[in-house]
């Protein structure tokens, strides 16, 4: 498939195809006419590259990993570096829990006190 198809049928710009593939992280191959042709696991294989970025892996490890796991095959190496990315994951993802449980006492403070017409209290108790 063509780099417009693939981009339509994955929701990532031609762009963002193009960068993927100076980064390793995507092949094509060319026609005569030098268009790039992408092979039908291509589109999986996005789906993959993207939800490695949103976890927050680096081009580098991304590109380490997706033959990886394509051939499912990793060196000791990299899987210690699987194990650290997944463990600084796990630190985003309770950072993110207990500041959404602030959020969210702030937003429940708020919101009992526009129903009540009550002061906001200020934190500090006279």
């Amino acid at each position: 498939m063509r780099i417009g198809e693939l981009a339509r049928r994955t929701g990532v710009t031609t762009r963002a195809l193009r960068y993927y593939e100076q980064q390793n992280l995507l092949t094509s191959e060319r026609s005569h006419s030098g268009q790039r042709h992408y092979a039908e696991d291509a589109v999986e294989r996005i789906h993959l590259i993207r939800r490695l970025y949103a976890a927050g892996l680096s081009s580098r490890t991304i590109a380490e990993l997706t033959p990886r796991v394509i051939d499912g095959q990793a060196t000791p190496e990299l899987v210690q570096r699987l194990v650290v990315e997944r463990d600084d994951l796990d630190q985003r993802i309770a950072d993110l829990v207990q500041t959404r449980a602030e959020l969210e006492s702030v937003i429940s403070g708020a919101s009992f006190n526009l129903h009540t017409r009550a002061p906001c209290p200020s934190g500090a108790e006279a």
